[in-house]
């Protein structure tokens, strides 16, 4: 069958993604093929059109995250069933897509009372959001942590999953209206990072203490002061580089307070069907019961990818971003 995808033939900045006819063929064993109602935008996806991530193949069909219907399905495969609403985030790329094959066994059918827009933005956020607070460093009750970007997609969700679990969240963002997105997401305290030093606000809300915790998916802009605002044996969580790579690190600096620096990743989180299943009814969990709003802020028909990509390296969206195939 044919359909448009969103390909890039080279590596580079968002003018190399075009829309363009494909040809897709019949699921093979283990394999579904869905049709797209909607697919996410995240931040790693301007790392593989960038080769910052090197990209499985050329020519590229970015994308990780996004949700459908199942219209065929290949030998051996009972995970899901033709006509099923389904999501999916996690390798392999090609989300940019109307139609695409997937391996089945990385599709979780979507309950009802989500429907595909919320579904198809929110599963690589929702479930990194997931594995960050409960099984990295597990929030509780009474704990101050720091979240960076706590405005962007994540963040809002971040903030809104470590109030539920009883913490006090400081949030770094660039803006006084992303501050204001932030607190009504249940972000307690705002650092507009381009005016304040993020590190004495942490130390006077703390009261020079620090945090447990710090979440961190800017990187390079960020990591080395991150680190200054950690109580002794805190944890530094590194989960993203959104302000560039991050060069070489001096592990000697985590010698001052015996602190621990971890690098996790959502693929490896959600590796095994188990743990991808259980993370995703975690994050269904919490949205059906309306603990967790997510905020779609940001909506662009798949073709104009390009410029939503654009959008958000000049840091001009919140929340999550959603296209329409």
């Amino acid at each position: 069958m044919k359909c448009n995808a969103i390909l890039a033939h080279e590596i580079g900045g968002p003018e190399v993604m075009k829309w363009e006819e494909i040809e897709i063929g019949d699921p093979g064993p283990g394999e579904a093929l869905i049709r797209h109602t909607g697919v996410g935008m995240n931040f790693i996806d301007i790392y593989f059109r960038t080769g910052l991530y090197p990209a499985p193949s050329m020519p590229l069909c970015p994308g990780l995250e996004g949700a459908g219907v199942v219209e065929n399905i290949g030998d051996g495969v009972t995970e899901v069933a033709i006509g099923d609403r389904v999501a999916y985030a996690g390798m392999p790329v090609g989300a940019y897509s109307q139609h695409r094959l997937i391996p089945a066994h990385r599709l979780v059918v979507v309950p009802d009372g989500i429907n595909d827009e919320t579904a198809a933005s929110m599963m690589l956020k929702g479930m990194t959001v997931e594995y960050l607070m409960e099984r990295t460093y597990k929030v509780s009750p009474g704990d101050t942590i720091l979240f960076h970007a706590a405005a962007g997609g994540v963040g809002l969700i971040a903030c809104q999953w470590a109030k539920a679990r009883g913490a006090t969240v400081i949030g770094t963002v660039g803006s006084d209206q992303k501050a204001d997105l932030a607190k009504a997401h249940g972000c307690d305290h705002t650092i507009v990072y381009t005016r304040d030093d993020f590190v004495e606000r942490v130390k006077e809300i703390t009261n020079g203490a620090g945090v447990p915790v710090v979440y961190d998916s800017v990187g390079r802009d960020t990591l080395l002061k991150s680190i200054e605002c950690l109580e002794p044996r805190g944890v530094l969580v590194n989960f993203g580089q959104s302000s560039g790579p991050l060069g070489n690190f001096d592990i000697g600096a985590l010698a001052k307070g015996s602190l621990y620096l971890t690098r996790p990743s959502l693929m490896v989180y959600t590796a095994s069907r188990a743990d991808l299943q259980s993370s995703a009814n975690a994050l269904f969990e919490m949205v059906l019961s309306g603990t967790v709003q997510i905020p779609i802020n940001n909506r662009y028909p798949l073709k104009d990818a390009a410029q939503a990509h654009r959008d958000l390296e000049e840091r001009q969206t919140t929340g999550t971003t959603v296209f329409a195939p």
